[in-house]
């Protein structure tokens, strides 16, 4: 027993012996493979330390030999590779003894014919390391033939397959691996199958195998760096970052580690200094543990070179680096060519130049050296050296092979010999092309980066922009075609490497240059955050206060970046800038002065100067100097001095003749002809511009707009743009046409030339955009929502799904609306920025089609998604698109503040309060969001509680200063004229009223102070007033549907009485059997019923009130059928609506009408039991007074007083209720205690209703107030002198008893 337990302890002990063995073989083997050859040789040795194996051995001298120091020694299962490594190092000598190697060769040739598998198994290995795929295979698979399938030797053998670079083998490579891996895992394997998954972009699944490994092989460093570089291709930087930490914890001076770290300084957040503490750090690291690796320096100095933005201090630390590569590895070409690269960025010209012919001596067939030495040249301004270098790799270039620098030089070259601007364009393109073509299958990683170079791509943009123009177009007219491309290109690098504010500046200059000023705007504070002494950006940003009209800004601008960098005095475009604000701003003598000094700095063209400044930074742009020129000569015109600015003009006609920018004087010679009132000239000047030059398109839509603004032609107008068309047809061209049609209000004749336009064009979902806005123009709705269908189906872009979607939510067509925007977002989850944009739109535009449909609880929850995808957007858009922050954040505000919007309907103030916050985090700026928090924070801070505790002084102290500050916020108003009217204090409205006047001339113009003014009116008694005011109000869309309402429930009950009362009836009868007061109710009736047929209500609660309001016209008729019929719809909305306030009093109402006064109490009873709410508190207070009503009629005094004390408890204005109270007295014959409730009736109704005013002088005679009655007396006659009965009645009487 105890042999068995010892025999199983030794098969374990071997085991872990064993797979210690293949731990270190793996390591070594991974250590060559990346070339890290130092690591390699330390590893073997330890390796030696441990074991005798021979393969150690020739690992140990292979990374030796790589270094450039051969040493080996024989073995016979490693016999044949180090025969091969002798071979190799002998043809490494600067002088090879060729007999040696013959001598050598043979050898091979003979040991290769008895070699052992092993022995094929490390030749092939070593043969792989040397990147000599098709030799090692051969031996690869000749050992696993003789072995009999050795699961080494196919591992060996998926590896070769899936780093040789064809495709043929790489598919195959998969199941090699997991046939090398059935029998049991292994590391090599494991490492190689994650490779195969990565080659198939598989990046998860390989993330899975190195987990695997670094779970079973904690010790296996090489897992780890692999997985930080597989989460890199997963573009997930965040947990990159924590992988190169984790690394540093277990090797503090890992080089891959160290370049992550720094690269996602430089990259991600842009931190120089950051990344030159860790670039350092990675050069020390290396220099301990690489020493002598020259490829390793090399290797690591590309990435960062290409990303740094020029920055002299980083380059300065990766020239050392290639330097030191240079000198370690033997004077290699490949290494000098670096060198002058990077001399090139540093903008040494003369250095780089040496360097690229150091790297022809070492290399002379170096196509690389020879590009930059072209490149050198054109710098130089040694065209024709250049032309003919360029000439002879071009014509070599089949062999050699197509390359963006190539393209990208002689599109250069075409812009110096000033070759067409559509050659330059189509050269530029192709090098672009050519140069992306490269990058196919690459991950985001470091290779990705290096061959990206966005420095390369930043120079090809900035030729593109040179062919666009400066200025941005029209309002209305298209960018130039260049810019998108341009966009595209900066799209890319700024995704790929946000902390490239070169990349930011440039992508803020063409959206800019595209008429986007507020992306430029919000791309520019970006880049002035990252550096605030970034001159051209501060320049840039001058210049878009400049277009906006803002010249104090432009001036700020100017002013804040010499205080950052003092030298952009040195710079034209400064100076340039500045006079354009002085100009504006009419300071014309010193515009001129500016302009004089700038054309006297280094870098203006003037007529026979060189066009090569010293000052390469502060050299103006071709445009920029015509610009210059231009300015001059309008300022000198502008101030009188037309001699000296035919002059500036002709030394510009001088200096630009035979240049792109010649059109540019001609047609700002057009302009000065304009200034002078000769738009004859000025027209003559601009048909001299032929189709075949540059600004030929320009100079026609010039005189476009000569002939619609100076001689009001619209014939001639069009005929220019139709010209355009005949000479230089194109999408372009057919969209001026299409646009010129339309701003001459001739869509019909748009919409034809739009449609040949997409001919031209189909994929142009602009265009297609434009024809259904067309169509949408000409009131062609259903042929535009055709035609957006045709052309979704047709594959067209999605976004005119969303316009189709628009289009039908506008034609009230919701369901067809909806499966729209729900078809849309029908897709598998997305995350990219783009999609996740749309989808939110689709979801917001979903939340707004279901409200109108009264799915409210729905509308939350797709409000509420979309919240969660904006938050989404808004932290990938930081990174991706700086640009659109602003917009984004209104965007994350709007939806905010339309949740906070539903949770105050249904009086949720507290979540509604937690929204609104949110919304001003988002946009602290924005009024509309900020006048809707506060009007409904202030609701939260005077909710039901305090309404239901009378707490009204404190209810309404918010709101009052609220207005003092804001006397225009009308939702406020509203809020304190209900809460003034509870708390019997309507007095102070009017001075709110008058504040609002006085703030803005238009506010009686504001249907907000319309609605507000008429709710005052109406509960001051005056009915009459309130429904003009209302009726200024009902076509709003905030405001109209409240008071549409309004204005019928003033048409049927006018005089504000108790409808279905018994106790007034026979006063109201009395009155109202005049004919006139007949013909005034049915008047009012049928006003009513108008209202109702224009109220289309989308809601199920609106609704319902609309069928209550129907049926409330019916009782307003008075006729038994029409009564009944009303009373069935109460009837049933009762039924249908448990615990509905409205309709429980609609039917008590119609019961009392009908005479059946005791269904009417059991209804009017359950009524007052239910629990007070404010949003039925106008129906309770009815209520409670037709129930009061009803006890009073019968005699129960004690009961109606006791519901009329509750209204006046809710209602402290309730004119009514102090009526009734008045009433009840008067028949108690308590004369002062009715004349005290009567005067309160009187006052809360503005002392407009002769009824209330008869009684109370009636009560005031009763109680022996004379003079008091007298008084009130006066006032009624004076409104109403037809009212003589309370002349008979009262005023006589109360004279007679003051007489002696």
């Amino acid at each position: 027993m105890s042999f068995a337990k010892s025999l199983f302890a030794l098969v374990k002990l071997l085991d872990i012996l064993r797979l210690f063995l293949l731990f270190y073989r793996a390591l070594i083997r991974h250590y060559c493979y990346e070339k890290y050859y130092n690591h390699a040789a330390n590893a073997a040795v330890a390796a030696q330390r441990k074991y005798s194996d021979t393969v150690f051995t020739f690992l140990h001298a292979y990374a030796v030999l790589m270094q450039g120091e051969p040493s080996t020694r024989k073995h016979r299962d490693v016999s044949l590779c180090t025969l091969m490594a002798l071979v190799y190092a002998e043809k490494k000598k600067s002088n090879p003894d060729r007999e040696v190697i013959q001598e050598l060769d043979a050898k091979v040739k003979e040991d290769r014919k008895s070699a052992s598998p092993k022995g094929l198994y490390y030749a092939g290995m070593f043969l792989w390391l040397l990147g000599r795929n098709d030799k090692a295979r051969e031996y690869v698979e000749r050992m696993v033939k003789i072995s009999n399938g050795s699961t080494e030797g196919i591992i060996l053998k998926a590896w070769i397959d899936i780093t040789c670079g064809k495709e043929a083998y790489a598919k195959k490579a998969g199941k090699y691996f997991d046939e090398g891996l059935k029998e049991r895992p292994d590391i090599f394997g494991l490492m190689g199958k994650a490779q195969y998954y990565e080659y198939r972009q598989n990046y998860s699944g390989a993330l899975e195998m190195v987990n695997q490994v670094i779970v079973s092989y904690p010790a296996f460093l090489p897992a780890l760096t692999k997985k930080m570089k597989l989460l890199l291709s997963l573009q997930d930087w965040e947990q990159t970052v924590d992988a190169a930490h984790r690394l540093l914890q277990r090797d503090k001076n890992n080089p891959e580690a160290l370049r992550m770290l720094a690269l996602h300084s430089l990259c991600r957040d842009g931190d120089i200094s950051e990344s030159l503490k860790l670039l350092s750090n990675l050069t020390t690291s290396l220099d301990i543990l690489e020493p002598r690796n020259s490829e390793l320096f090399y290797r690591m100095s590309l990435a960062f070179a290409r990303l740094c933005g020029r920055n002299e201090k980083v380059l300065e630390q990766t020239f050392k680096m290639v330097e030191k590569a240079f000198s370690v590895g033997s004077g290699d070409a490949d290494f000098a060519t670096e060198m002058g690269y990077q001399m090139l960025l540093l903008g040494k010209t003369k250095e780089a130049i040496k360097w690229y012919k150091n790297a022809m001596s070492l290399d002379e067939t170096s196509v690389a050296a020879l590009t930059g030495i072209i490149h050198c040249q054109l710098i130089e301004g040694q065209l024709q050296d250049a032309e003919q270098q360029l000439e002879f790799l071009t014509e070599i270039q089949q062999s050699i092979g197509k390359t963006g620098d190539l393209m990208y030089l002689r599109a250069v070259l075409a812009v110096k010999k000033r070759r067409p601007a559509e050659e330059i364009i189509g050269l530029l393109n192709e090098a672009v092309d050519t140069h992306f073509s490269s990058l196919q299958r690459l991950p985001l990683g470091v290779d990705y980066f290096e061959k990206l170079n966005p420095d390369f791509l930043l120079d090809i943009v900035k030729e593109y922009l040179a062919l666009c123009p400066a200025k941005p177009p029209a309002p209305g007219q298209p960018p130039c075609a260049q810019l998108q491309r341009c966009a595209t290109l900066l799209d890319t690098v700024v995704k790929t490497v946000p902390g490239l504010l070169q990349g930011l500046y440039l992508m803020a200059k063409v959206k800019y240059q595209s008429g986007d000023f507020e992306a430029a705007h919000s791309s520019l504070n970006h880049c002035l955050q990252q550096n605030p002494s970034f001159a051209d950006a501060h320049l840039l940003m001058a210049q878009i206060h400049l277009v906006q009209g803002n010249s104090t800004l432009c001036s700020q601008s100017l002013e804040l970046c010499m205080s950052h960098n003092f030298e952009v005095r040195e710079n034209p475009l400064f100076h340039l800038i500045k006079a354009q604000a002085k100009k504006k701003m009419g300071e014309l003598t010193e515009a001129i002065q500016t302009l004089q000094m700038a054309m006297s700095l280094p870098g203006v063209r003037r007529a026979g100067s060189s066009s090569k400044s010293r000052n390469k930074k502060s050299e103006l742009s071709p445009a920029d100097c015509v610009s210059l020129f231009l300015e001059l000569a309008e300022a000198l015109w502008l101030n009188g001095e037309q001699h000296e600015a035919a002059k500036v003009m002709q030394d510009a006609i001088i200096s630009f003749s035979g240049t792109p920018e010649e059109l540019r004087v001609t047609i700002a010679n057009a302009d000065l002809a304009l200034l002078r009132g000769d738009t004859e000239l000025a027209l003559s000047m601009l048909r001299n511009i032929s189709p075949d030059q540059p600004y030929y398109i320009q100079a026609k839509e010039k005189m476009a707009d000569i002939y619609l603004t100076h001689r009001r032609d619209k014939r001639l107008y069009a005929s220019c743009y139709r010209e355009i068309v005949e000479k230089l047809p194109s999408p372009h061209t057919y969209l001026l046409l299409g646009d010129a049609y339309m701003n001459i209000q001739e869509p019909e004749k748009a919409i034809e030339i739009y449609e040949q336009a997409l001919k031209r064009n189909p994929k142009d979902g602009a265009l297609a955009s434009k024809i259904g806005k067309a169509l949408v123009k000409t009131h062609n709705y259903v042929k535009a929502i055709n035609y957006y269908e045709a052309a979704l189906k047709s594959g067209q872009q999605n976004f005119l799904r969303y316009d189709l979607a628009e289009l039908l939510m506008k034609m009230k067509q919701h369901e067809r609306c909806e499966k729209v925007v729900h078809d849309a977002l029908d897709h598998d989850p997305v995350n990219d920025l783009a999609g996740l944009s749309d989808d939110c739109r689709y979801l917001v535009l979903l939340a707004k089609i279901q409200n109108k449909v009264g799915k409210n609880e729905k509308a939350l929850l797709s409000l509420q998604k979309a919240r969660d995808v904006q938050a989404k957007v808004l932290k990938r858009v930081q990174m991706e698109q700086p640009d659109a922050i602003p917009a984004q954040k209104q965007l994350a505000a709007e939806i905010c503040s339309e949740i906070a919007k539903y949770y105050t309907s249904q009086r949720g103030y507290e979540h509604a309060v937690k929204f609104y916050k949110e919304a001003l985090v988002y946009c602290e700026t924005d009024r509309k969001v900020s006048e809707w928090a506060r009007s409904v924070l202030l609701p939260a801070a005077t909710n039901e509680s305090l309404v239901m505790k009378q707490d009204y002084e404190k209810a309404v102290f918010h709101y009052r200063q609220l207005l003092e500050r804001q006397p225009d916020n009308y939702l406020a108003m509203f809020h304190l004229v209900d809460l003034m009217r509870r708390a019997g204090k309507l007095e102070e409205i009017p001075r709110f009223l008058e504040l609002a006047e006085k703030h803005c001339p238009r506010t009686k113009q504001d249907p907000g102070f319309n609605y507000c003014k008429g709710l005052y009116l109406w509960y001051t008694g005056e009915s009459n007033n309130a429904l003009r005011h209302f009726n200024k109000a009902r076509k709003d869309n905030d405001w109209g549907q409240n008071a549409a309402y309004n204005m019928i429930e003033i048409c049927l009950n006018p005089d504000n009485a108790t409808m279905g009362g018994e106790v007034f009836a026979n006063l109201d009868e009395e009155m109202g059997n005049s004919t006139e007061k007949q013909e005034s109710d049915q008047l009012a009736v049928r006003t009513a019923e108008k209202l109702l047929k224009d109220l289309k209500p989308q809601t199920p609660g609106g609704q319902l009130q609309l069928r209550i309001l129907e049926s409330y016209c019916l009782l307003a008729t008075k006729q038994k059928a029409n009564m009944e019929k009303a009373l069935n719809v109460f009837t049933e909305i009762a039924n249908n609506e448990k615990e509905h306030v409205p309709a429980l009093l609609a039917l008590a109402t119609a019961y009392m009408m009908l005479k059946q006064t005791p269904r009417a109490r059991t209804q009017l009873k359950r009524l007052s039991k239910m629990n007070w709410a404010i949003e039925d508190a106008d129906e309770f207070e009815k209520s409670w007074l037709l129930l009061a009503d009803i006890y009073i009629h019968s005699g129960k005094y004690d009961m109606a007083t006791e519901l009329l004390k509750r209204c006046l408890h809710r209602n402290k204005s309730c004119c009514k209720a102090y009526e009734y109270l008045g009433h009840i007295m008067e028949k108690e014959q308590s004369f002062c205690d009715a004349a005290l409730n009567y005067e309160h009736a009187w006052k809360y109704g503005n002392c407009t209703n002769p009824t209330i005013g008869y009684k109370l002088a009636f009560n005031y005679l009763k109680a022996k107030r004379h003079v008091d009655a007298i008084d009130v007396c006066h006032k009624v006659l004076a409104a109403n002198p037809n009212y003589s009965g309370i002349r008979k009645d009262v005023l006589d009487k109360a004279r007679t008893a003051l007489r002696p």
